[in-house]
């Protein structure tokens, strides 16, 4: 139910949302001003190394409590940093000291990057198993769980490539088997449609379906002697004789 007409209680306001402005002064409480330093202080050491991250800037930053506390933090050094600033104040009235500083600064970065370059080399040589006499026992305990670590690793690479490949070849080996099946099937059908078309050619017929030709025991077919030419003269007149004498015996018994 609205009432519009109700008044509003003196006292009472609306609450408003948002965080409110705060107005920059000391802050008496005890309590309170140390609650806010802490969380300012933590602010301002986050931004200071978003900053040096993101913009790839020389940062240092340096803070003291109301009771005396140190509080600092910088990317490369407080102290090279301070010494950074020196020679650029001392610089910014003389133009070749600034020159001379720059190259200076790049000279410390070249050293600096040669140093972890040679830290880069020495490592690579401990994980070969050279040059291990510098090292303590500690040093020695750390490179055998990393190497530890590292053949765990490649091991277990090894094996997953291992079962990739066995998983491909048998498939390959299904698929050439399934194929070869497939050709085998095509060449028996193939053979089959060959023999039919010569079944159905006429005059093809086989040898073993032609009937032996009957001789008569006193007969021997000409082309037989033609072809083997294997008997001689004599061979030749007994089997003329033995041909006269089956002629006089049959017309002999035409006669009779």
């Amino acid at each position: 139910m609205e009432f519009p007409n109700e008044a509003i209680p003196e006292g009472c306001s609306q609450k408003k949302t948002g965080r409110g402005k705060i107005e920059i002064k000391r802050i008496e409480n005890t309590t309170n001003r140390q609650v806010t330093f802490c969380k300012r202080r933590n602010g301002l050491l986050k931004k200071a190394y978003e900053l040096s991250v993101l913009c790839d800037a020389e940062v240092a930053l340096v803070v003291f409590s109301s009771r005396g506390r140190l509080y600092e933090y910088a990317n490369n050094s407080v102290r090279g940093t301070i010494d950074r600033y020196k020679k650029a104040c001392a610089a910014s009235t003389n133009p070749e000291s600034v020159s001379e500083a720059n190259t200076q600064f790049y000279q410390q970065e070249a050293s600096k990057l040669k140093r972890q370059i040679r830290d880069i080399q020495n490592l690579n040589r401990h994980i070969l198993g050279e040059a291990l006499s510098s090292l303590s026992l500690k040093e020695l305990k750390n490179l055998e769980s990393r190497l530890e670590k590292g053949l765990s690793r490649v091991r277990s690479r090894k094996h997953e490539t291992l079962f990739a490949d066995i998983e491909f070849m048998q498939k390959r080996e299904i698929e050439l088997q399934n194929h070869n099946n497939f050709l085998r099937a095509k060449i028996a059908e193939h053979e089959k449609a060959q023999q039919r078309q010569q079944d159905m050619i006429p005059g093809n017929v086989c040898e073993s379906t032609i009937p032996p030709q009957s001789y008569d025991r006193n007969f021997f077919p000409v082309n037989l002697i033609d072809s083997n030419n294997q008997y001689s003269n004599q061979d030749q007149t007994a089997l003329q004789l033995v041909l006269s004498s089956g002629v006089g015996s049959l017309t002999s018994s035409y006669v009779s």
